[in-house]
């Protein structure tokens, strides 16, 4: 009898890195070894993500696989408040549908905006930068996520790691001599802790 086997007659012991069978499969992000310790596979669907990158803009190359899978579809992608403007011909090289990502700016109402965003159904996923978040306006994001059925990612920088987060997922992001290292804070049905080195480039002009 094999070890899997020998756990799966257990109810006492829990295994730390196998999904609940309710848990609803994500969007791949693109990266086998960041799947693999995710329980959605991918970007968990219809929830919020946190990533804290150590300056704005490092980390948007860790959404862009998701994002030229998601292009594919009916529904928007929405940046909000981008910190750079994104590179258009870095991204169409790599599959993103440019016809489907819409660009805003939105001062002061960057929350207001990525909620109404997410709570539309008309987008797959809502990205956004900056801000001031309280507890109650990140569980807006993630109710919303929840009602349109979107991938909420909001990018912050790494001192919220210390703070409250209703997100189903943070993840921290930092420069390595082979592009970033991913630092697994927290994610909903599973353990936190690990960490990862992956290949990244910036799809930013400068």
């Amino acid at each position: 009898m094999s070890i899997e086997q020998i756990l799966k007659k257990r109810q006492d012991i829990w295994l730390g890195r196998t999904a609940s069978p309710a848990t609803p499969p994500g969007v791949s992000t693109g990266f086998p070894a960041l799947d693999d310790i995710l329980p959605w596979r991918g970007w968990p669907p219809g929830a919020l993500s946190e990533i804290l990158e150590e300056r704005p803009g490092g980390a948007f190359a860790l959404v862009r696989p998701a994002l030229t899978r998601l292009s594919a579809e009916a529904r928007w992608l929405l940046l909000i408040a981008p910190p750079f403007l994104p590179y258009a011909p870095a991204l169409s090289a790599s599959g993103v549908d440019l016809s489907r990502l819409v660009v805003v700016e939105a001062g002061n109402e960057i929350a207001w905006v990525a909620e109404q965003g997410l709570r539309s159904g008309a987008c797959s996923t809502v990205l956004a930068w900056g801000g001031r978040w309280k507890t109650s306006d990140l569980r807006r994001l993630q109710l919303a996520a929840e009602t349109g059925n979107a991938i909420a990612l909001l990018f912050r920088g790494e001192a919220a790691a210390g703070e409250h987060s209703p997100a189903a997922l943070r993840l921290r992001v930092r420069s390595s001599l082979i592009g970033g290292e991913i630092t697994l804070l927290k994610q909903r049905g599973g353990c936190a802790g690990a960490v990862i080195q992956l290949p990244l480039y910036e799809p930013f002009s400068s």
